[in-house]
């Protein structure tokens, strides 16, 4: 008992710290936080010390991924902005419908949906939150919409990754994948329509408004959800890719021709005119694209868009594995081994796959493909092709400034996501059962006794708690599936229908994930708003929670599942 009441301790103790009344900066929360946990670890549940401490080595080594990624993603947005291609971008988007509620629907939502299916990382909001922002959204109400809207594409994630390799370790038949994606998909789709308007009534100012364009909402929401659905029964690994990439079109044709959309007098957010001052003020020079008619030239839009249409145009190449180069930039060999004596042996292949193995003597190890997560590629390439597609009307030290303000903005996120990995690390120190569990496996354990026959209503809260610590759906799904399936065992439950709730809550975490609120709120700049945020997010995670659980009720009451 003294055990779990300690497992308990450092999570009460970043949620409290980080939702008081005057919060404690994520910067400075996550890395006490971390320190609680390291004596819970090393203290009280008496861990060897050298694995304690190789978990604190790989766990800082580890923020290297996502540090990586903001730092490309602000980049990416830094060169749109002092090019004045995200000016271009947002008159278009006022081209095609100066709806508020469609811009939302377009980048927010399908466009995001589109971008998880070929990337995840943290991808899709790290790229449309800036666009939202620069059409005159509010940073804050941008950070929430987007966090919540990235989270049912999840489920499937990078090409199907959060599954197939996900749920890897149990070693599955396939029929088995399949009915387990069929149904996370399922509830997904069901639950969309409900988190959309949810995640947009954090931005619009009016419920009217939201009356007024239920139509399109509704439509374009469908429009992603239902091929994601089909694909579904299928494969894996296309469902949110090309829902996405369908939802897309047919968004964009639904706004431009305003099916289901009504425009008000009113403007239906609150978009201060200051927002769309400061998206575009870093600019130089104004380009002589910026024209004052209401439409943008196909060619210039072309050329605008190239920060967006090329960044996913390297996702998805580097992302297929028939095309190769997925392959090859996640190669390991040949390479170079370097002895770094007690620390471990420090490995770098010619795809510049850096690993650092047996960290202190232990089974501890780290990776980190440098070509392959999406930084370099393809953020750092697209934005620095958007500062020579542009060189003739922007200034000529615009690489510098860029590479200047992204240092900047990387200050406070290097010491919150640090602290966010290691602490991590050190709540998954130990086994997944016995004597020697980690912090996490005990409290998933606990939450199951607690609910009993109940725990097909809870299982997505399990899911949503491995990313809530782990910023990775994948990553929740190998930490949790396997206590799962226990349960699932244990109580006679259908073991497909209590996996596609642990995917449908490892993908629905995602608002909650520290991780993610802190790589958003350093690409926006906001300060010291993670708590405001978390707060707001775990609200809108109690409905998703509340309709999957009871999803999953449904479908094991009809058999669906069954002897899976």
């Amino acid at each position: 008992m003294m055990n779990l009441a300690f497992s308990y301790l450092p999570l009460i103790l970043l949620i409290t710290l980080m939702v008081k009344k005057n919060p404690m900066p994520s910067s400075k929360a996550l890395p006490f936080s971390a320190a609680v946990a390291y004596m819970v670890v090393l203290l009280v549940f008496k861990q060897d010390a050298r694995l304690v401490n190789a978990n604190v080595i790989s766990g800082a080594l580890l923020a290297l991924t996502p540090l990586s990624i903001i730092a490309g993603a602000i980049f990416l947005f830094k060169c749109m902005e002092i090019t004045g291609a995200l000016a271009i971008l947002r008159k278009a988007l006022d081209g095609v419908s100066a709806n508020p509620v469609a811009q939302l629907m377009i980048v927010g939502w399908a466009f995001m949906f589109l971008i998880e299916g070929a990337s995840g990382f943290g991808t899709p909001a790290a790229i449309a939150a800036p666009i939202l922002y620069s059409l005159g959204f509010p940073a804050l109400r941008v950070a929430l919409f987007c966090l919540v809207l990235n989270t049912i594409p999840v489920t499937f994630g990078a090409m199907g990754t959060p599954v197939w390799f996900g749920l890897s370790l149990l070693e599955l038949p396939q029929q088995s994948v399949l009915e387990i994606a069929q149904q996370a998909a399922l509830i997904n789709t069901i639950a969309a329509p409900i988190i959309v308007i949810l995640a947009l009534r954090l931005v619009v100012s009016d419920t009217a408004d939201i009356k007024k364009n239920l139509l399109f909402i509704l439509l374009s929401t469908c429009a992603c959800t239902l091929p994601y659905l089909g694909l579904s029964y299928f494969g894996v690994e296309f469902p949110s890719l090309l829902g996405g990439l369908i939802g897309l079109v047919i968004t964009l044709l639904l706004a431009k021709y305003k099916i289901g959309t009504e425009t008000t007098n009113q403007p239906a957010v609150n978009r201060p005119a200051a927002n769309r001052t400061a998206a575009t003020a870093h600019s130089p020079k104004q380009t002589p694209e910026q024209t004052p008619e209401n439409t943008v030239p196909l060619k210039t839009l072309i050329k605008a868009a190239f920060p967006l249409w090329g960044t996913v145009l390297l996702l998805v190449l580097t992302r297929l594995p028939e095309l190769g180069l997925k392959a090859l930039l996640q190669a390991t060999e040949p390479a170079l081994h370097i002895s770094l004596g007690f620390l471990g042996t420090f490995h770098i292949s010619t795809s510049l796959v850096a690993s650092l193995t047996s960290i202190l003597d232990t089974a501890v190890t780290w990776k980190h493909s440098i070509l392959y997560i999406p930084s370099i590629i393809p953020f750092a390439v697209t934005g620095s092709v958007t500062l020579w597609l542009f060189r003739h009307s922007s200034d000529s030290n615009s690489l510098k400034t860029a590479s200047q303000q992204t240092l900047v903005r990387m200050r406070t996120p290097f010491f919150a996501m640090l602290g966010a990995l290691i602490f991590v690390n050190m709540m998954m120190v130990g086994d997944s059962s016995g004597q020697n569990s980690a912090a996490v496996a005990q409290i998933g354990h606990h939450l199951a006794q607690i609910t009993g026959a109940n725990w097909t209503f809870f299982a997505p809260l399990l899911g949503a708690l491995g990313s809530f610590f782990s910023g990775s759906a994948t990553i929740s799904n190998l930490t949790f599936a396997g206590i799962q399936t226990t349960i699932a065992e244990q109580l006679s439950l259908p073991l497909t229908t209590i996996l596609a709730l642990q995917s449908v809550g490892a993908a629905m975490g995602n608002m909650v994930c520290i991780n993610n609120i802190v790589a958003v709120t350093a690409i926006l700049g906001l300060q010291n708003r993670d708590g405001d945020i978390l707060k707001s997010t775990s609200l809108i995670l109690a409905v998703f929670a509340v309709v999957a659980g009871g999803m999953g009720v449904l479908l094991v009451r009809v058999g669906v599942g069954i002897g899976g």
